[in-house]
């Protein structure tokens, strides 16, 4: 039975290959950093990262390193269990506690992931008598999640104020006892930012919660680094934060909810990922508040960040690539076809620059792009290099193509 499953596993590869939609995983053979040794994929041995979601460059920073060794030693490697049976310990708990006071919010509770996070909160907080109504754009985990509850589900627009109004009145009429408006904070294949403060006015108008997933910009959007919601005067409207350790915070792994404390009491009884999945690993737990620590005095990385975002978008725009608009650190070069992109970014590695091309289903067919994502660990030599090996491998590509 096998071998006519496996013929037809076969066809459908064969198929991803030849659409150029064909995703390899390039091996790394050193710490996450601006600069990473590639070990195969025709590399040309150490390369500039533009890949990675390490926005403030602490992925390998000593002090965070140094932190997870001692971990090791006070807490051990991992808990063997699941929270509520005798998986948690003190380093939990002091970190769901910096999360709530850094986040602006009364409780939060730790996951294995945010995809996991998003996975277990709207099974737990919705019926099939309440409604959720979702940006067009939201990551496939909101997605995933969604399909889990009976919740009626209702989509808008990307950011599209008069079309998220419609669909609260429609959730109204229709009867919704509780309505849940979702949106990334910061769409990750576009780096635009939700109009957050738009967002809590309906809210508000509708009698709605607003639940942010943030993981895209905790550790560096807004004045002291608390995402969206700070970015937009908005931290005490928004009823429900996700996001994850695993990208400006260290970018390890592990996600959040942090929320009003009776969501996340009842998450914690309810929850299903949160239940059924093994504790935060304490390396993680205690390397995050380490994290959080450096956040604290993190200004002059987020400022050099924003520098770099400035540059590259700049330097690149005047190149004459096509960068969607914004100034977030994602910064999609957008290219259109898919093996178009694939081969730009094959074109890119061999000249130093380590950088992915995106293609349906991770982006709409057609719309195809090199996501490029700047760091607070890029000099601004760096930056400048990208943007002439952008040109170089362009270049060829039309040479090839002609």
């Amino acid at each position: 039975m096998f071998e006519t499953v496996r013929e037809d596993l076969r066809a459908t590869l064969d198929e991803i290959r030849a659409a150029g939609l064909h995703k390899p995983e390039r091996v790394i053979g050193t710490p996450q950093n601006a600069a990473v040794a590639v070990t195969a994929g025709g590399a040309p041995g150490e390369v500039l990262n533009f890949c990675a979601n390490n926005y403030l460059g602490l992925a390998d920073h000593p002090e965070v390193v140094a932190a997870a060794k001692d971990a090791l030693d006070r807490w051990g490697y991992g808990m063997a269990s699941v929270r509520f049976i005798c998986g948690t310990q003190e380093v939990h708990k002091e970190l769901e506690a910096r999360l709530s006071s850094f986040l602006g919010q009364e409780d939060t509770i730790l996951y294995s992931s945010c995809f996991d996070a998003n996975g277990g909160v709207f099974e737990t907080l919705l019926g099939a008598e309440d409604a959720v109504i979702s940006d067009a754009l939201n990551h496939a985990s909101i997605i995933d999640g969604i399909r889990l509850s009976k919740a009626r589900r209702f989509r808008y627009a990307n950011r599209d104020m008069a079309e998220l109004e419609a669909r609260l009145k429609e959730a109204t009429e229709g009867g919704a006892r509780r309505k849940l408006i979702v949106t990334d904070g910061v769409f990750s294949m576009d780096g635009y930012v939700a109009p957050l403060a738009e967002i809590c006015d309906l809210a508000e108008r509708y009698d709605a919660m607003v639940m942010v997933d943030d993981s895209h910009a905790v550790g560096f959007v807004g004045p002291g680094g608390r995402g969206t919601p700070e970015l937009h005067g908005v931290m005490d409207r928004v009823d429900i934060i996700t996001g994850t350790l695993g990208k400006a915070l260290g970018g390890a792994s592990g996600g959040y909810v942090a929320a009003r404390a009776e969501i996340v009491e009842l998450l914690r009884q309810r929850s299903r990922p949160y239940l059924f999945s093994n504790s935060l690993a304490p390396v993680i737990a205690a390397a995050s508040l380490k994290v959080l620590d450096l956040l604290e005095s993190a200004g002059d990385l987020r400022e050099h960040l924003a520098a770099n975002t400035e540059l590259f978008r700049t330097k690149m725009t005047e190149a004459g690539f096509e960068i969607l608009p914004g100034d977030h650190a994602i910064a999609p070069v957008m290219v259109g076809d898919a093996a178009k992109a694939a081969r730009m970014a094959e074109l890119l590695l061999e000249r130093g620059v380590y950088v992915i091309g995106f293609s349906y289903p991770v982006v709409p067919m057609g719309a195809a792009r090199i996501r490029v994502q700047l760091s607070a660990a890029h000099s601004t030599a760096d930056v400048e290099r990208a943007v002439a090996a952008f040109a170089d491998a362009r270049a060829a590509l039309e040479a090839e193509e002609a």
